[in-house]
C-alpha cells in the first residue's frame, strides 16, 4: 500500500444531515482504505485515500452515483512548445497523471491547457512540474476560476430553487382559493381541470425532491428527501385517485396542497442555502485577500505577472494602495502596512529597511520594494487558510450526539407517520381524510437537518470569526475542552513577560554609572547570553564607547571574566565572586536581595578584586498580561505560572500581573510533567506558551495555545494558533470558545425542542382535546423554519467579540 492523502471535496446537493451520513458510508464503500468525512453545514467532504489504489475521478463517481455533485477548482494554464496534436495528448496525460486533476482539455490553438482539479490535492506547482517534465513550458495562469466557480454554482442553485418556488406558490394560492368558491361547474370538471393544471406545476417544482430520494433508496439509504416525497407523493397520488375514482372519492382534493407542500419544502432549502452560504465568509474573504499579480522587478524594469509566477528571491514592488503579494522581507523604502486582515491589529505598522512583510496586507502611504521568501502554500495566508479549513471541517465530540439521534430519527419518524394513520384510521375510527393527512402532516414536519446542522454551522461561523480576531482554532474539539477549563498555566519567558532582559538599575560604588557600563559593556560584548547583550544594549543606548578587552572566560551559569585596561575584571552572581575570593558587603547584599524581591537579575562587577557596582537585569512585564490574568480570573478559572528561574524570581513576576499559584525551577522538559500533575488532580488544563520551547507542554495540556507566532502560524504542538503577542487574545480564545459551545448547545436544544413539539401536533395528539390538527401546508412552513433558525442562531456568531477585547485597552 502506498501513502494515504487527504482531499476536500466542494459537494453539491446535500439537503440534510443524513447526507453526509450517505456521503461517508458510499465513499467508505469504495474499501481499500477509503475514509470519508461529510460535514453537511459546510457542503464539503474529507477524503482520505491512497492515490496507488483509488483515483479521486472514482471517489467523485461514488459520490454523483450517491445523489451529489462535485465542485470543482479550474485554471486556465498558458503552454509553450507544442507543435502538433501529439503534443497535445503527451500534455493531458502529464497532467491527468496527478492525483488531483479530474480533466485535462489542451488547445493547440490557444495554447492553453484548461485543467479541473482539487487544490487539496494539487497545485500549480505540481501542474507546472508535471509539464515541464513532459518537455513542454509552463508559461503561467491565463486565468482562474475556482472562487468564482464556486460562487457561480452557487448563484444558479439558490436561482433555480428560487424560481420553482416562486411558480409553485403562484400556482397553488389560486387553486386553494378555487377549492373555497362557490362554482357553477361540476365536482368532476373541476377535479380534471385542477389535474391538467397541478400535474406540470407539481413536476416541475417537487422533481429535485423525487430525484434525490431516488438516489437515496438506490443507494438504500433513509433521508429527508425519501420522506418528504412520501408526504408530497401521498397528497398528489390521493388527488390523483380521487379524480380518477380508483379507491377513493373526488373528497380527496389535495392538488394545492400537494404544490404548495412542494412550494414550502423548496422555499426552505432557499432559505437554508442562502444561510449556509453566509457561514463560510471568512474563509473566502480571507481567500479573497490573495492577490492575483504582483510588480517584480525583473532586468532592471518593473514587470507585472501574475502571483504564481513570483519565485522565492525575486525582488517584489509595492505602490501605496497595492496589497503585499507574497511574505518577505523589506529591502528598501518605508511605509505603514494595514495588517489588520491577518492580526486583527487595527493600527498600521511602519515597515522600513529589514522588517517582515506578509502577503495579503494592504500598503497604506508609501512605495517600498521587498524580498520574496515564502510564495504559494508557504505564506503566512495560505497557512492561516488551510488551518480554518481543517478546523471547519472537524467535529466537536458533541457533534455525534446529533449524529445517532439523525441515525435513528428518519425510521422513528416513518413508525410515529404510519403509527398516526393507523390509529387514527384503523382505531379511532376516522375519517381516511383526516388519516391521510395526519400521515402527510407528520412526514413533512420531522426536520433532522435542524439538528444536523446544529454543530457544523456554529464551528464554521466560530472558527471563521476567530480567524477575523487573529485567534486560529486547528480543530472543533479544541472549542468543546477549551469550554470546559478548570486551569490556565502560563510560560514566563516570552509570555507573560517580552523574552528581552533590559537593564532596570545600575548601582554604581566607587566610580561613577557611566564607566561602570563601559567597563562592563567592554567584557559582556565578548558574550551572546541574554544578559550580556542587556548590558551592551544599554551602553549602546547611552552613547558609551565600549572599551577594549582581553583573556575574556566564562564560567558555565555563574558570569564571565576579562581584563580591561589592563584591569582583570569579573562580571557575575554571588557564587562565582566566592570563588574568586571577592567579598561582598552587607550594604551590596541588602541591595541585591531587594533587586531580586522585585524579579531582577543582579549582576556584580568587581574591579582588579573589589566590588565595584551591581547591575540589575530584568525581562519586563507585557503591557496587557496584568488585565488578561484579571480576565481569566472574572472567568473563574485557576491561573498558575510555571518557569525554570528562582521561586523569588518567579514569586516577583506573579505579585507584578496578579497570579497566585507559582511552580518555578522547572526545566523545559519537565514542563509537561507539571502539567500532568494539574491534570491528575482533577483539572481540565490550557497551557500558554510560545510554542517553541513549550512544544511538549503545549502537546501534554488539554488545550495548548502557542501565542505571538506573528507570521509564522505553523505551529504543530498548539491546539489555539494566537497570531498575536498579546495575552489578552488567549482569554479572548477561551471566551469565544466557549460562545461556540452555548450556541451549540442552544442549537442541539432548539432543534430537539421543535421536533419533540410539532411532530406529536402534527399526528394530531391534541385534536381529542382542542379540535385542532396541524395542517400540512403549516407543517412545511415550520420544517423550513426549523433549519433556518438554527443557521440564524449560529450567524450571530459572526458579529460576537469577545470582552476580553472589547475592554482590553481599557483594562490594560
Amino acid at each position: 500500500m502506498g501513502e494515504k492523502i487527504t482531499a476536500d471535496l466542494k459537494i453539491s446537493g446535500m439537503h440534510c444531515a443524513t447526507c453526509s451520513l450517505t456521503i461517508d458510508d458510499a465513499i467508505a464503500g469504495i474499501g481499500k482504505g477509503t475514509t470519508a468525512q461529510a460535514n453537511f453545514g459546510t457542503d464539503s467532504a474529507r477524503v482520505e485515500f491512497d492515490p496507488a489504489q483509488v483515483s479521486l475521478k472514482e471517489i467523485e463517481e461514488v459520490v454523483r452515483a450517491a445523489g451529489y455533485d462535485i465542485i470543482h477548482d479550474e485554471v486556465v494554464l498558458k503552454v509553450g512548445g507544442m507543435v502538433c496534436a501529439t503534443c497535445v495528448e503527451t500534455i493531458e496525460k502529464a497532467l491527468s497523471a496527478l492525483a488531483g486533476v479530474v480533466q485535462a482539455r489542451v488547445n493547440l490553438a490557444t495554447e492553453k491547457a484548461y485543467v479541473t482539479y482539487n487544490a487539496s490535492v494539487t497545485s500549480l506547482d505540481d501542474m507546472k512540474a508535471a509539464i515541464e517534465a513532459a518537455g513542454y513550458q509552463y508559461l503561467g495562469v491565463a486565468e482562474e476560476l475556482s472562487l468564482e466557480a464556486e460562487e457561480k454554482a452557487r448563484r444558479k442553485d439558490l436561482s433555480e430553487k428560487m424560481r420553482r418556488f416562486s411558480i409553485g406558490f403562484a400556482v397553488s394560492i389560486p387553486l386553494f382559493i378555487v377549492m373555497f368558491l362557490p362554482l357553477t361547474i361540476s365536482m368532476e370538471t373541476l377535479s380534471w381541470a385542477l389535474l391538467i393544471i397541478s400535474t406540470p406545476v407539481f413536476i416541475y417544482v417537487a422533481s429535485p425532491i423525487f430525484r434525490a430520494a431516488g438516489n437515496a433508496l438506490r443507494n438504500r439509504t433513509l433521508n429527508m428527501d425519501v420522506m418528504y416525497a412520501m408526504g408530497t407523493g401521498v397528497a398528489f397520488g390521493a388527488s390523483v385517485l380521487g379524480t380518477l375514482g380508483i379507491v377513493l372519492t373526488r373528497e380527496f382534493m389535495f392538488y394545492d396542497t400537494a404544490i404548495m407542500l412542494a412550494s414550502f419544502l423548496i422555499l426552505g432549502r432557499y432559505l437554508e442555502a442562502r444561510a449556509k452560504g453566509r457561514t463560510s465568509e471568512a474563509i473566502r474573504t480571507l481567500i479573497g485577500l490573495r492577490p492575483k499579480t504582483a510588480l517584480v522587478i525583473r532586468g532592471g524594469s518593473e514587470t507585472e505577472v501574475v502571483i504564481e509566477d513570483v519565485v522565492v528571491g525575486d525582488i517584489l514592488v509595492v505602490k501605496p494602495g497595492d496589497k503585499v503579494p507574497v511574505d518577505g522581507e523589506v529591502t528598501g523604502g518605508e511605509s505603514y502596512v494595514d495588517e489588520s486582515m491577518i492580526t486583527g491589529e487595527p493600527i498600521p505598522v511602519l515597515k522600513t529597511e529589514g522588517s517582515p512583510v506578509v502577503g495579503g496586507t494592504l500598503n497604506t502611504n508609501g512605495s517600498f520594494t521587498f524580498r520574496a521568501d515564502r510564495i504559494g502554500k508557504d505564506t503566512a495566508l495560505a497557512q492561516i487558510i488551510r488551518l480554518v479549513e481543517e478546523a471547519q471541517a472537524s467535529k466537536p465530540p458533541v457533534q455525534r450526539i446529533a449524529d445517532v439521534a439523525v441515525s435513528y430519527f428518519i425510521p422513528a419518524v416513518l413508525l410515529i407517520a404510519f403509527s398516526a394513520f393507523s390509529v387514527w384510521y384503523f382505531v379511532l375510527d376516522a375519517t381516511l381524510l383526516f388519516s391521510l393527512t395526519a400521515l402527510i402532516s407528520v412526514l413533512v414536519v420531522a426536520c433532522p437537518c435542524a439538528l444536523g446542522l446544529a454543530t457544523p454551522t456554529a464551528v464554521t461561523v466560530g472558527v471563521g470569526r476567530g480567524a477575523e480576531l487573529g485567534i486560529l482554532v486547528r480543530n472543533g474539539e479544541a472549542l468543546e475542552v477549551a469550554d470546559h477549563l478548570t486551569s490556565v498555566v502560563f510560560d514566563k519567558t516570552g509570555t507573560l513577560t517580552r523574552g528581552k532582559p533590559d537593564v532596570t538599575d545600575i548601582i554604581a560604588t566607587g566610580i561613577d554609572e557611566r564607566t561602570l557600563l563601559a567597563i562592563a559593556a567592554a567584557v559582556e560584548k565578548n558574550s551572546s547570553h541574554p544578559l550580556a547583550e542587556a548590558v551592551v544594549k544599554k551602553a549602546e543606548a547611552a552613547g558609551i564607547p565600549p572599551e577594549q578587552s582581553s583573556e575574556f572566560t566564562t564560567f558555565g551559569g555563574k558570569g564571565v571574566f576579562a581584563r580591561v585596561l589592563g584591569e582583570e575584571v569579573v562580571i557575575g552572581n554571588r557564587a562565582l565572586m566566592a570563588e574568586r575570593g571577592i567579598s561582598i558587603s552587607p550594604e551590596s547584599e541588602q541591595q541585591i536581595t531587594a533587586l531580586e524581591r522585585d524579579g531582577k537579575t543582579a549582576v556584580i562587577i568587581a574591579i582588579a578584586g573589589v566590588p565595584s557596582g551591581i547591575i540589575a537585569i530584568a525581562d519586563t512585564i507585557k503591557e496587557t498580561t496584568p488585565y488578561a490574568i484579571r480576565e481569566l480570573d472574572r472567568m473563574g478559572l485557576s491561573v498558575a505560572i510555571i518557569t525554570g528561574d528562582n521561586s523569588r524570581t518567579a514569586e516577583a513576576v506573579a505579585r507584578q500581573v496578579g497570579i497566585r499559584t507559582v511552580i518555578s525551577e522547572v526545566l523545559p522538559e519537565d514542563k509537561a510533567r507539571e502539567v500532568e500533575h494539574i491534570q491528575k488532580g482533577g483539572g481540565v488544563v490550557a497551557f500558554v506558551g510560545d510554542g517553541i520551547n513549550d512544544a511538549p507542554a503545549l502537546a501534554r495540556a488539554d488545550v495548548g495555545i502557542a501565542i505571538g507566532s506573528g507570521t509564522d502560524v505553523a505551529i504543530e504542538s498548539g491546539d489555539i494558533v494566537l497570531i498575536r503577542d498579546d495575552l489578552i487574545d488567549a482569554a479572548a480564545a477561551i471566551q469565544l470558545s466557549r460562545k461556540v459551545m452555548q450556541r451549540i448547545r442552544q442549537n442541539i436544544f432548539w432543534a430537539f425542542a421543535y421536533n419533540c413539539a410539532l411532530i406529536p401536533l402534527a399526528a394530531g395528539l391534541l385534536y381529542p382535546f382542542t379540535g385542532y390538527t396541524f395542517s400540512p401546508e403549516l407543517a412545511a412552513l415550520a420544517m423550513a423554519a426549523s433549519s433556518v433558525t438554527v443557521i440564524s442562531l449560529s450567524l450571530m456568531l459572526k458579529r460576537y467579540m469577545p470582552p476580553a477585547k472589547e475592554t482590553g485597552v481599557r483594562g490594560a
